[in-house]
């Protein structure tokens, strides 16, 4: 007997922020292979099911990629009810893409649970649209990890025409706003990084995009800088936050 994996997007933290059928396939579960974004509460939904921490942090593999793989394989192969649980959406920065491919290629069921992510999410939560009539008619998201995951991207833009969106991209901000500059944007374009969204110690820096690329930005009071997730937004629709969401997502 063949089990199914669900590659299902966990959201930006907050349980309330999961889809139902997310919140189904848990409750449903045998098995949940996780990974480090993952709010313990979302993995409270788990009930019995056996969780496994796969998680990848700067650099820092616990599991390779090709081992979770041989994980959900072996687990539906064996009929198993298995969640990949992702921070997020599966396909966006998640790898899911990579996973659905393996799991095709082994002739296993699976299904695509989307989840909210924080692209659009961490960025709502602190009160700031990613688009807004008569600012940005449209966003870019890209991988902050590495150079060559953004600069092509960003150095396709020309300045201040789309809202830029950072994922994972805390510890080269300084590089990607100095590179912005260079290519033309505004000195005083608005920025903020939203950090921890949709949870109770979540904050929010604003500033701008000098500011960005030269000062030193801390996290708000309670929120560990370095290991809170943060989303990165630059483009004209910071300025538009509304006042009352301001200081950063909450449960």
């Amino acid at each position: 007997m063949t089990g199914l994996v669900s590659l299902v997007g966990a959201g930006p933290g907050d349980p309330d922020l999961l889809t139902r059928k997310a919140a189904r396939r848990l409750a449903e579960a045998d098995l949940v292979l996780y990974d480090a974004l993952v709010d313990p509460a979302v993995l409270e939904l788990a009930g019995a099911a056996q969780r496994f921490y796969v998680g990848k942090r700067a650099g820092r593999h616990h599991v390779t990629q090709e081992q979770i793989h041989r994980m959900m394989i072996r687990a539906a192969q064996a009929g198993s009810r298995v969640v990949r649980l992702k921070g997020g959406d599966p396909f966006v920065f998640g790898r899911g893409g990579e996973e659905a491919l393996a799991l095709a290629r082994a002739g296993i069921a699976f299904e695509v649970v989307p989840g909210v992510s924080s692209s659009v999410a961490a960025p709502a939560l602190a009160g700031i649209p990613v688009t807004h009539r008569g600012m940005s008619t449209g966003f870019v998201v890209v991988a902050g990890h590495a150079e060559a995951a953004w600069q092509p991207a960003l150095d396709s833009l020309a300045p201040g025409a789309l809202t830029v969106v950072v994922l994972m991209g805390l510890g080269h901000r300084a590089a990607i706003a100095a590179r912005l500059l260079e290519r033309g944007w505004s000195a005083r374009t608005p920025a903020a990084i939203v950090w921890a969204a949709s949870r109770a110690e979540g904050s929010t820096w604003r500033g701008t995009l000098r500011e960005l690329a030269t000062t030193e930005v801390e996290a708000g009071a309670g929120t560990p800088s370095e290991a809170a997730p943060g989303t990165i937004v630059i483009g004209e629709a910071p300025a538009a936050s509304h006042p009352l969401t301001a200081a950063g997502g909450s449960r």
